[in-house]
């Protein structure tokens, strides 16, 4: 029997070399939620990289030189779009990157119109009432429709299934798992979307108003009383006009309530707002928090939905 032993191991050794390695795919993502949607789907085999960090802006992010290289190397690379991660725009419309990259708002679903809004943002000198901009329709970003398509369930199960098709064409990939994880995702999102409304029904009279436009596609799908935004862009100072209309609105509304992010300081508002009957609540849209994971997307927007319920009167802090 020992002498079998030899020819055995080389027989080992020859099906080791002869099978197919298991190739890694390589996932590079502009943004923490992108990541928490590839994470719901993706197979052991794939590494997911993020590119910008929580507290940093996906406008003017300066990457470190190891995600310049993971770029450079990874298989798929996703990402919003220029309106979104402007830092990339040059970057990745170059022929190196142009096949492997994949704009998630490229394909994504027509956001329902909201009615006109009932004030506009005006920005020191820059009255965006007089140029006919809509406040729930536009964002700073651009002239196009609000980017932020990862905060509404529907188009972020859009998304995955732009991922799955993405992933599924990789060399080696395992179709089988890649699909049943599909699969599972659109039910987890389906349950969580039913806890989220029924989580949500006694929060349906407060009046919340957003700091930028982020908040409408969740408020939208959620079909919240999102009475107004407080500015186009979170970056400048509001005008004095402005800040007057949204200062009438919240002292004329049911129970106010102010959504803040922390990407951004809301002491003007504080202070515009002292003698008024005000809540305050923190979100993020950036998931800074939340832990990554194939739950983290679940958790994320349950996050949204728990931060609109400290608005509740019987949760208020002021």
């Amino acid at each position: 029997m020992p002498m079998f032993k030899p020819a055995r191991l080389l027989a080992a050794a020859l099906c080791l070399i002869a099978a197919p390695a298991l190739a890694e795919t390589r996932v590079v993502t502009s943004l923490k939620p992108l990541t928490l949607l590839a994470q719901s789907i993706a197979t052991p085999d794939t590494t997911i990289t993020t590119l910008v960090p929580p507290g940093s802006s996906p406008h003017n992010y300066n990457m470190k030189p190891s995600q310049r290289r993971a770029l450079d190397e990874a298989d798929v690379i996703f990402w919003i779009g220029p309106d979104m991660e402007t830092f990339l725009s040059r970057l990745l419309a170059g022929a190196d990157f142009r096949q492997r990259t994949i704009s998630l708002a490229a394909g994504k679903a027509t956001m329902r119109e909201p009615e006109e809004s009932e004030e506009h943002a005006e920005h020191g000198h820059d009255d965006h009432a007089e140029h006919g901009h809509d406040e729930h329709a536009h964002h700073d970003h651009g002239e196009g429709e609000d980017p932020h398509i990862w905060l509404d369930p529907a188009l972020a199960e859009d998304m995955v299934e732009t991922m799955y098709n993405s992933l599924a064409q990789q060399p080696n990939a395992d179709t089988d798992t890649l699909a049943r994880n599909l699969e599972q995702f659109k039910t987890r999102l389906a349950e969580t979307e039913a806890e989220i409304r029924t989580k949500l029904d006694p929060a349906q009279d407060v009046s919340l108003f957003a700091y930028h436009s982020a908040f409408v596609r969740f408020a939208e799908h959620y079909d919240l009383n999102l009475e107004g935004i407080l500015t186009l862009n979170p970056e400048l100072t509001p005008g004095a006009r402005h800040i007057a209309k949204i200062q009438d609105q919240l002292g004329h509304r049911h129970h106010p309530c102010l959504l803040t992010e922390p990407q951004f300081n809301p002491g003007i508002w504080e202070v515009i707002t002292e003698d008024l009957n005000v809540t305050f609540s923190t979100w993020d849209p950036l998931a800074t928090d939340v832990e990554a994971g194939p739950e983290g997307y679940f958790d994320f927007q349950h996050s949204i939905a728990d931060a609109v319920l400290k608005c509740l009167p019987e949760q208020a802090k002021h």
